[in-house]
């Protein structure tokens, strides 16, 4: 049996219906959906609502963004959502465009690597209750960090230092679960940062230049 059966590949997942929410959100609406108990199912869901909020800070600059919170949700659930909700199950033909994600300003991020919004998820998880809900958004948002680690330091990282870091910044209030695992990680996947190769590509001139002088220099 080869490895790679085993993996997942974003080409090879269900195609977003709002990428800016990311498939952690969309793993989220599922648990919900699964969920059996409608009272339930309705609490997880204006939890979620929270997250959403965090993850997409442009909705704020909309007029009624509460209710167009609520309407992405429903467009994440596939318009398929039975829920107690402020507001109803909106149109799917009503909504093609999509928000525009803006830089946030504020205090000096504590982890730059992990960026703000992490630390405002974890204090919206904080204030959740002692439960499953809190600690599926907790291992959720362990995924996320270590995608948002891997990106702006090095090729591996250990769960425990993932679990460590959201103990650090939650200052002790929240400690993963024994036992938990997080996502397998595809060994092609890749996590670069988009700006890398430009500064090596100067890098890699600069020394060009310095080596052809050098020559130059040798042959006189």
């Amino acid at each position: 049996m080869d490895f790679n059966d085993n993996l997942e590949y974003n080409t090879g997942r269900e195609r977003l219906a709002m990428p800016e929410y990311g498939r952690n959100v969309l793993k989220m609406v599922e648990q919900l959906k699964a969920i059996p108990d409608r009272e339930k199912r309705s609490e997880q869901a204006r939890a979620v609502i929270k997250v959403m909020e965090l993850l997409n800070p442009a909705v704020r600059t909309q007029e009624n963004y509460a209710q167009k919170l609520w309407d992405h949700l429903y467009i994440i659930a596939g318009f398929d959502l039975d829920i107690d909700s402020p507001y109803p199950c909106p149109v799917a033909a009503d909504f093609e465009t999509k928000p525009v994600p803006i830089p946030m300003k504020g205090e000096k991020i504590k982890a730059a690597h992990y960026g703000r919004n992490i630390e405002k998820i974890i204090e919206l998880i904080c204030e959740q209750p002692e439960g499953e809900i809190r600690d599926y958004l907790a291992v959720q948002l362990a995924n996320y960090m270590r995608q948002q680690y891997l990106i702006w330091n090095k090729d591996s990282v250990d769960d425990s230092t993932i679990f460590s870091d959201i103990e650090k910044l939650s200052e002790g209030r929240i400690r993963i679960p024994e036992g938990i695992e997080l996502d397998k990680i595809s060994s092609n996947a890749s996590f670069s940062r988009p700006t890398l190769m430009i500064g090596q590509d100067r890098a890699q001139k600069g020394k060009n230049r310095k080596g052809g002088r050098g020559k130059q220099n040798r042959r006189h």
